[in-house]
């Protein structure tokens, strides 16, 4: 009996934990990935505060001091950029700034790659549902996709989605597939519950699943 208590109560004090755990690693990342925009500004503010206040510098030369104020920085940046990008002036900066690095063939590759991600991922999409499940990684089972464009395929005139795959629990990585229009499972859900359900690994879910399309209904065989 005792062992059987001490085993439950071991499997209850993990399972309590893994959220937790969960949302510290994804926290942990972000966090860490925007107190290290911040970082070298930070070390060269404390190295010209070194010349007039060396106590000063000893004081603030902490890990976690310097984390906070990376981050802190970091953020207050983040916040300018967007109070100055609703601006028109902010806006021909940025174009400006768009221009010169359409000039650099690789940056431009990337950067430009990303920032239409960025813009179709915040737009609302027209014909095709944006959230929606796919046959990945083989037929039968499912994920949750992302509609980003929609192509023709020459030839056979179908259309064909590409669909980004976010992974759990970091969605920050994922997979490109391309997938026929008529293969999508579309849903109702927002990009706000789609991404809940992937971080959360599916716990944050609907008790319901939207069924696939009659098309992929017919191929699959009779379990009656």
């Amino acid at each position: 009996m005792k062992h059987l208590r001490l085993k439950r109560y071991l499997i209850t004090g993990l399972l309590t934990v893994i959220p937790l755990w969960v949302t510290w690693v994804v926290f942990k990342f972000v966090l860490g990935m925007l107190a290290g925009i911040g970082a070298p500004l930070v070390s060269a503010l404390l190295g010209s505060l070194a010349a007039h206040s060396p106590q000063a510098t000893i004081a603030l030369n902490s890990a976690v001091i310097l984390f906070v104020l990376a981050l802190l920085l970091t953020l207050v940046v983040l916040y300018g950029i967007g109070w100055l990008a609703n601006r028109v002036i902010g806006r021909r900066l940025i174009d400006g700034f768009d221009a010169l690095l359409a000039r650099i063939p690789l940056v431009q590759t990337i950067y430009g790659g990303t920032k239409k991600l960025m813009a179709v991922l915040q737009q609302k999409p027209s014909g095709v549902q944006r959230v929606v499940l796919i046959d990945f990684p083989r037929k039968g089972m499912k994920v949750v996709g992302f509609v980003t464009r929609v192509m023709v395929e020459e030839g056979t005139g179908r259309e064909m989605a590409a669909v980004y795959i976010p992974t759990t629990p970091n969605p920050t990585g994922g997979y490109l597939e391309v997938v026929a229009v008529d293969e999508l499972t579309p849903t109702d859900w927002t990009m706000d519950q789609a991404m809940a359900f992937i971080i959360s690994g599916g716990a944050v879910a609907p008790d319901t699943l939207p069924a696939p399309p009659a098309s992929l209904r017919e191929d699959r065989p009779d379990t009656a």
